[in-house]
């Protein structure tokens, strides 16, 4: 049965079956489920993607470019959120999404984002080498980073950063420490040295919140050369939790008592290892986080952090590459949610 038979036969217009199956924005609710119970019984599975395809020369397709990998990308909260928002505009809009993540990208067929009618690329640090295969002529839109001619999503993270440490700085600790998150060329999973490099600005959001914690320390007179700087390779409990122990179990004359951490996977796991040693939040040790996610609200101390709304980054995100809003520079805003972890 195709297309055409399939109208005459529900006495509607083959406009009208095709916004079934493509666009059921276009359609009311009931109409829409009528014409698919009723494709259905009829043994009409919808229109030929590969034909309509090659017709229209589009494939309804919206690929996320991740930075990590596509396990590590669906687990973490604020990946996740994302990815979310992403969803509930592609499925509004009768799209589907294509994840290709950045870290062994090799095991994607070759030409698979090829597909895709345009791109959001998203993460802390894009695969440039990915970035470079994809087709110039398709849409692009990035989250969290910069690349020259193209809109992106944003929010102000040495401006949220620098508000974040202002307010821990606000009763002055005596030994701070800041724990950033893929900061460094060299792989680093412990402390920064000055044998390490530090990443670009470009490369990654990590230095912006640094310049942000840097700059509250200083106008508190505070040497940012002194302040210990540790770095993390992977936001999740596993990689932070061996560098975390090592800081905390530092004798107590040297133990940091100020924690201001880039987000808030590091800054939960220095909370719970805290708590097995029986280190009390806030009286001994305050910790601040970043990225509001729902884990360090619930629990208690509740966490002390800045919140992005990473579900409306997806969703502007894919209303830019769907065309439903300008292609543009969009900065959104942050909110600092003061917890009991630093008061």
């Amino acid at each position: 049965m195709t297309l055409k038979d399939l109208a005459q036969e529900l006495n509607v217009s083959t406009a009208t079956i095709s916004n079934a199956f493509n666009r059921p924005d276009q359609l009311s609710p009931a109409l829409r489920e009528r014409i698919l119970k009723q494709a259905k019984q009829l043994g009409y599975s919808g229109p030929d993607a590969k034909a309509r395809s090659l017709r229209t020369g589009r494939s309804r397709i919206i690929a996320v470019i991740l930075a990590e990998s596509l396990t590590y990308s669906l687990n973490d909260a604020v990946a996740s959120e994302f990815l979310s928002g992403v969803a509930e505009v592609l499925d509004a809009h009768g799209h589907t999404l294509l994840l290709l993540p950045g870290r062994g990208h090799a095991s994607q067929p070759p030409g698979s984002a090829n597909i895709a009618d345009g791109f959001i690329v998203y993460g802390l640090m894009p695969n440039n080498k990915l970035l470079d295969e994809l087709p110039a002529q398709r849409n692009l839109v990035s989250v969290d980073f910069d690349i020259e001619g193209c809109p992106t999503v944003h929010i102000d993270d040495t401006a949220a950063s620098y508000k974040i440490a202002q307010h821990a700085l606000s009763h002055l600790p005596k030994r701070p420490a800041i724990i950033n998150l893929r900061l460094t060329k060299e792989a680093c999973n412990g402390r920064v040295t000055p044998e390490h490099t530090l990443l670009p600005p470009t490369s990654t959001i990590s230095r912006a919140r640094l310049e942000g914690f840097h700059a509250a320390l200083q106008e508190r007179a505070m040497d940012t050369e002194q302040v210990p700087l540790w770095n993390i390779e992977e936001n999740t409990f596993e990689v932070c939790s061996p560098v975390i122990a090592e800081i905390l179990d530092q004798p107590i004359e040297q133990r940091p008592d100020l924690l201001l951490c880039m987000s808030d996977r590091i800054a939960l796991t220095a909370l719970t290892l805290a708590e097995q040693r029986g280190i009390r939040v806030p009286e001994e040790l305050r910790i601040t986080g970043f990225d509001g996610i729902a884990e360090g609200q619930y629990r208690a101390p509740r966490l002390t952090t800045v919140r992005q709304d990473s579900g409306d980054k997806g969703r502007i995100a894919a209303q830019m590459i769907l065309g439903r809003v300008p292609l543009a520079q969009q900065l959104l805003q942050t909110e600092l949610l003061l917890g009991d972890t630093c008061p």
